[in-house]
This record gives structure tokens, sequence and C-alpha cells, in this order.
């Protein structure tokens, strides 16, 4: 590991996550390979119902910078998994709000019926409660197939507003609420910028599901993800290829070597595959139009790569 961070350094050092082959050092950078595609995601637009104060992609109800995407198209990369050596596991639907795209039902319903399982990152607010009926049937159809997984950034209102904004918490809670009171196969996901350690952080989130009946074990790490914060301009250390013995860790467990993520950008003629869900707008980690083209390794030529998926050990999947 290049760099280690001074605990004065508050801002990146421009030096660094410039060459994609070398750290500010000149040590040689760690890249990661695609072992298997065991999550392809879908990015299905950055429009959303909120406009949190720190989300990484700056979606709202304005931001278009990335477009809904189409059932077809989503077909189009499912018809290539099905044709291919991927071996994939789970789709996944981020955004934005997913259930903003007009078309987020079809393709829920076509990812199932190919026997995928199907992850959802949600609000759980109004645009999700509109889809009541049309989720409903999906789940008595294919069960536990279906995951959602609602963002509730702290177990306490006020916390929680200050994220998500005034009068976010109460619709939350009834979508939350109501996808457990009709047996969908749900989790959390919370934040980590509280000044709290892990386990009174689990604790405040069981004492909330406990209080409101919401079958999520806060004890479990697959039912209660804690993601560590994104700050691109904070320092962090680059990763080297040495890293991985000093920090006793193997690049196929960082999520680039098991994920990729479908956008498409304003004014762009196609979608495009990108290395992971955390860098949407930076065109250095777009890898082509399809999955055979998006198989080559990943240089960690970014803050995210360093803070969230390698020191953070941090997943977007299941």
């Amino acid at each position: 590991m290049s760099t280690a961070p001074s605990t004065t350094t508050l801002v990146l050092d421009p030096r660094k996550f410039q060459d994609p082959d070398l750290t500010a050092d000149g040590d040689e950078r760690a890249h990661v390979a695609l072992t298997k595609l065991d999550t392809l995601w879908f990015n299905t637009g950055t429009l959303c119902n909120l406009e949190c104060v720190n989300c990484y992609i700056e979606s709202s109800p304005r931001n278009d910078r990335l477009l809904y995407l189409t059932a077809d198209e989503v077909a189009t990369y499912l018809d290539e998994i099905q044709g291919g050596p991927w071996d994939t596991r789970e789709i996944g639907f981020t955004g934005g709000e997913p259930f903003m795209n007009p078309q987020i039902m079809k393709m829920l319903e076509d990812s199932l019926r190919r026997g995928f399982e199907v992850l959802v990152l949600t609000n759980a607010m109004k645009p999700m409660m509109k889809c009541g009926d049309e989720l409903l049937q999906l789940q008595q159809t294919y069960g536990r197939k279906l995951t959602l997984r609602v963002s509730v950034d702290h177990y306490g209102q006020a916390l929680h507003e200050q994220e998500r904004g005034e009068r976010s918490w109460a619709p939350m809670i009834e979508g939350l609420r109501w996808l457990s009171e009709h047996d969908f196969h749900i989790a959390a996901a919370g934040r980590t910028r509280w000044s709290h350690d892990e386990a009174e952080l689990r604790g405040g989130y069981q004492r909330l599901f406990a209080n409101e009946g919401i079958r999520i074990d806060a004890d479990s790490p697959s039912q209660l993800i804690l993601f560590p914060e994104m700050d691109e301009h904070v320092d962090v250390p680059e990763i080297t290829t040495a890293c991985w013995g000093i920090l006793d860790q193997s690049p196929d467990d960082v999520m680039c070597s098991s994920s990729r993520m479908v956008v498409r950008r304003k004014g762009a003629e196609s979608p495009v595959v990108l290395s992971c869900t955390l860098l949407p707008y930076d065109e250095a980690f777009e890898m082509g139009t399809t999955l055979a083209e998006a198989s080559t390794p990943v240089k960690l030529n970014h803050p995210h790569c360093a803070k969230f998926c390698v020191l953070g050990a941090a997943s977007c999947s299941a």
C-alpha cells in the first residue's frame, strides 16, 4: 500500500489515482480480474423521489444523467448471460429509485422468470407502494427469489431524516412494514457515518425492527448491511499489488471480481457496462457495450476502490 493516510490529512493528495498502472509512489497499482459474473446490476435511472444529502450518485427528482433503461435493453443483457459462460446467480436493480422506472415490473418479472435471484434497492416509499399489487403477484409466484433491500440510514427518525429529508421516515417505515407483513424477503441498508460503533448500530436497528414488527435480524450482516461512507475528496491510501498480502485479502473478494453494472447515459445511443455500481459517471470505468467486452480486469484507480471495496470490505450484492 503506497502512502498511509495521515491523521491530519483530510484532502485527497492530487497526485493519487492519476495513472491507471502506477500509484503516486510509483508502485504497481492493484487490479481485479472478473472471476465470475455472480451479479449483474442495472441502474434503472438516476431520477428519484428523494434528494439525499450524501447520495453518491446524486439522485434527485431532476437528475436524469442516467436515463431510464427499458425492459428490452435489460432483456438483451439477460439473453447474453444465458447464451454465454457467465453462470450468473443474481440480477440487481438500483437507481435513483427503481420503482420510478415505468418498466421496472416487466424487468423484474423477466429476470425472475428466467430463474435469476433478483435484488431491488428501494426507499420503500410511494413509488414502490404504487406497484404493490404487482409486487404481491411476484412474491406469490417466486417467493424468496425476490429480495427488496430498503434504505434505512439510521435507526432513529431524526438522523434518518437529516440524510433523506423531512417527512421521509414515516412512509419508509410504512413501506417496510407492508413488505414484512406480506412475507417478502427483505433486508435493510444503513450507514456508518454516525458516531456509533457497529454493535451500537445493530442494537439500535434491532430495537427499531422489533418495535415495528419488521422481520429483519439486525445481527445478520446479510439482512442489515452497514455501508461505509464514500467521499472521493478525502485522502485514502492507494491499493498496490502488495496490499493483498499486507491486508491478508484476495482480489477475488472485491466487488468488481464478481459483478458489473449496466447504465444508459443521457445522450448515448445505447447502454454501456461499467466496472461496478459505485462509479456511474467516471468514463474511465466504462468497459464496453456487452458483457463479453466488460470481462477484462479492473484497475483500482479511484478512491472508492480503496475506501469502500478494499479497506471497507463492502459489496452492494446480497
